[in-house]
Formats: structure tokens, sequence, C-alpha cells
């Protein structure tokens, strides 16, 4: 396997289940390290919500968060010590999973990463709980038509639409204000939409809403100390890499209200010549995605000790 024609993938919020890294933490000290210090750290037990539950208390958006950045640093550190040859050329995070990536290109320390993605969902949480919003996931059309219909239904009624992610081809998510929302679920499904179905969250994650989470978010950020990434790390903002500090303060300040660009992300590494994604962390979301942007593409999820062990041995 040629490290330098590789990419690690890091998965955002969606991907979290019960029981997550708790394989690796049974297996290897580094990740029960990982855990232990991410406790110390919080103050409160992330270690037992991740590995036992209960799911209500995981999905909170102030434990999602830090839960799966720990997952996914503690993976990381697990392949880095097992496969100290594994120095992917590029990284990319969806999302949350950016503190991920910045973290594993050793452009923020896994302390501060926490306490940043810690901030971030209690920020989110709390912009959720003043103004409520929803997300909608939109099957089969294509962005441009997902695009021109949320200026539509924004246009037309007192809240907004906006596009929040750009996971792949025929895969969108839209997030705004509830009526405008469900109003563009009715047009999408009358394009032609396969489907159009509103997600369980009650935080419109990546709009206009996200605004006051933002507001307070940002003086987190410029108080954090970041360094330059070592690995090349393409931004959800512009699919663009993220090569200074100024650049990651940036993205970092314009992510909550944003969209995720990751159709481009993912495009932008293979036009720079990667041909194998490895997604690490808690589950497999990001490995299917790039089947549909390119099916050509080697992909490699590592979220259990079974795959990493499987990984190992195909190296062999």
């Amino acid at each position: 396997m040629d490290w330098k024609t590789c990419a690690a993938l890091f998965p955002g919020q969606g991907s979290q289940i019960v029981g997550m890294g708790a394989d690796f933490a049974r297996e290897y000290e580094i990740a029960r390290d990982t855990f232990g210090q991410a406790d110390e750290i919080l103050r409160f037990d992330l270690s037992r919500i991740c590995f036992d539950g209960p799911r209500d208390q995981l999905d909170q958006t102030k434990v999602t968060q830090p839960a799966l950045y720990v997952c996914s640093v503690a993976i990381w550190r697990v392949l880095q010590q097992q496969l100290p040859a594994a120095q992917p050329a590029w990284m990319a995070g969806h999302s949350l999973g950016e503190f991920s990536a910045l973290t594993a290109a050793d452009a923020l320390a896994f302390e501060n990463g926490l306490r940043l993605v810690h901030a971030r969902g209690r920020f989110m949480q709390q912009a959720g709980d003043v103004k409520p919003g929803a997300m909608a996931a939109i099957l089969a059309l294509d962005i441009a038509q997902v695009v021109s219909l949320c200026a539509e239904v924004s246009a037309d009624s007192d809240g907004a639409v906006v596009l929040a992610n750009d996971n792949c081809p025929g895969q969108a998510v839209v997030s705004g204000d509830i009526d405008a929302v469900e109003r563009l679920i009715e047009r999408a499904t009358a394009a032609g939409a396969r489907r159009a179905v509103k997600l369980s969250v009650s935080v419109a994650a990546h709009s206009p809403l996200m605004a006051a989470a933002s507001d307070g978010f940002q003086e987190v950020v410029h108080r954090t100390e970041f360094s330059p990434p070592q690995v090349r790390v393409i931004g959800n903002v512009l699919a663009q890499p993220l090569e200074t500090v100024a650049e990651i303060r940036t993205e970092l300040d314009q992510q909550l209200t944003e969209s995720v660009r990751w159709t481009e992300s993912m495009r932008a590494l293979v036009d720079e010549g990667a041909d194998t994604f490895i997604e690490i962390g808690s589950g497999n979301v990001l490995t299917g995605l790039m089947r549909r942007i390119d099916r050509s593409k080697r992909r490699v999820s590592l979220n259990t000790v079974e795959t990493l062990d499987a990984f190992l041995e195909s190296l062999s």
C-alpha cells in the first residue's frame, strides 16, 4: 500500500453508536488512556456513555461531539502505534470530524481539541434550545435543484432553509427553520426526490440559525492554540487545503453556519491523486459516501478492533 496516495477521513455527528471505541479500550492501553484522559478533562464519564449508553444521553449534541472526537483520536493513535508507517498524504473530516483531522495532522493538541468540540456541542445545543430548527435528507435530486428549491422556499416564507451538506451525488441535507424545512420536503417530493425526510434533530446545523452558537464558539477558537498542519487537511467550507493557522481559524469561524462541501472535498482529493480512503472512527458513513462519489477508489473503515486487524493483515 502506498501511503502517498492515501487519505484519512474522520466522521461527524450521526455516526455515533453505543459501544463505540469499547473494544479498542479493552485491547489497547493507548486507546484506554485516551478515553481516560478525556474523562479527566471533561469531568464527566464520557467513556461510560460511549461504551454503555444510554443512547439518548449519547445523542445529546454536547455529548455526541466530544464522544466522536475522542473515539476517532483513540483509533488513530492505535493505528499509529501498530503501524508507524501509516502516514496518509491527506486528511479530511465531515463537519465535527474536521477537528479529529486537525488533531491527527498535528495542528491541534488533543486536550485543546476536546475542549473545542465540547464547547461547540454546548453552544449548538443552547442555540437549538433557544430557536429550534430542523434538518432533512433529500435523496435523488441534484445539488443545483436542492439549492434552487431552498431559495424558492426561503423567498416564499418567513423562515429560511439552506443546503447544509452536499454529501455525495444524490444525497443532500437541508437545514433551517422548521416550517421552511417542512415546505422544502413537500417541494422536493413534488420535484421527484426519491425520499425527502426530516431528521431526528432539533439543531439546524450549518444554517443561519447557528449564528448565536457561532458567535460564542469563535471566542473559544481564537483563544485556542493551533499549529500549521503537518499533513494536507481539506476544509469543509471551501473544499480546499487548510495550510496556515489563519486559514484554520477562518474555517472554524465559518463552519457552523456554512455548508459542508463534502462531494467537492472528496473530488479535490481524487484530483490530487488519492486512491485509498480510510475512515477512522465510529461507523462507516464516509466510506459509503465515497462509494457514491467514486466507486473506483479503495475504501476502508477502521471502526472496530476486528476491522483494524483485518486491515493490518492485508498489509502483511
